[in-house]
């Protein structure tokens, strides 16, 4: 792969989804691009740039290239303090809240939920909140990659998924499934998965307004630019007073002024304002 073939692509990959790929990731992008060259018997990656801008068969290829190049290491209870958080502080927050105004009603996005462990695993914390049996409750998983989103639908697992799982819950929500493990219908019941780019700001505004946003690990592989753009995106699909959960790693650090950092017993998380200013999010 030649400097200007990985411009192209690099390029081409970036305003499609974002992803951000530097000079030190040319040979990554050759090695799992190359596979696809073979695939189609082309010669070159500037013939793989072309084909992916103009085959008519462009739009599956590029779901094949977003399936090379994106990471997907997950797992059940991941991060189990943002989750003590997260069952212990936030939702009793929400539940008052939602009590004095008459609702019954909890949204939560799963962005980026890669093969599903995750809005899995908040569908169980939620099973396990008695109070919440009598309310209307949806968690929505959505990924850019279509190979995980089939893992997800498929909701079976190896036990390499279950690193973190306590065995009672293991036993509680699983069923053993041809030498692996299934995720129950009780669980899936409150989990739907769909096909999204986090760029694509017109069909994120179909989800809805969210109470809480999870998008864990998934902002470190954009640049500065991408990173305010998906941020401005959760803001916009939050409810006032509504929290934005992120990975261990990530922080808002020059990339928003739009929430408050709320200091919890076992993690930080941020949350929207009641009240802002005309015009949405002030992003730095």
């Amino acid at each position: 792969m030649s400097a200007d073939e990985f411009r192209l692509l690099r390029d081409f990959v970036y305003q499609h989804c974002g992803l951000n790929f530097t000079e030190d990731s040319k040979y990554l992008l050759e090695k799992r691009l190359g596979k696809r060259l073979q695939t189609h018997n082309l010669k070159t990656f500037k013939d793989y740039y072309y084909f992916l801008r103009y085959n008519p068969n462009k739009d599956q290829e590029l779901t094949e290239v977003i399936d090379q190049l994106t990471t997907n290491e997950t797992y059940f209870f991941r991060e189990d303090f943002q989750l003590k958080t997260f069952v212990e502080d936030i939702l009793p927050e929400l539940r008052k809240r939602k009590e004095i105004e008459g609702k019954k009603t909890l949204r939560i996005w799963s962005a980026g939920c890669s093969s599903g462990e995750e809005p899995y695993t908040i569908a169980m914390l939620l099973l396990s909140q008695p109070w919440l049996q009598s309310w209307h409750v949806e968690v929505i998983g959505t990924d850019i990659s279509q190979r995980v989103l089939h893992m997800a639908r498929e909701g079976v697992y190896g036990e390499a998924a279950f690193r973190s799982t306590d065995p009672q819950q293991k036993a509680r929500f699983f069923a053993e499934h041809e030498g692996k493990w299934r995720v129950n219908d009780e669980v899936r019941s409150l989990v739907s998965i769909s096909h999204l780019n986090l760029f694509d700001s017109s069909r994120i505004g179909l989800l809805g307004k969210m109470d809480i946003i999870f998008c864990r690990n998934v902002i470190i592989y954009f640049d500065p630019a991408g990173k305010k753009s998906v941020i401005e995106n959760f803001f916009q699909r939050l409810v006032p007073d509504g929290f934005l959960l992120l990975g261990h790693s990530e922080s808002l650090l020059n990339l928003s002024t739009s929430f408050q950092l709320r200091h919890f017993q076992h993690d930080m998380v941020y949350q929207k304002p009641l009240t802002t200013s005309q015009g949405g999010g002030r992003l730095l």
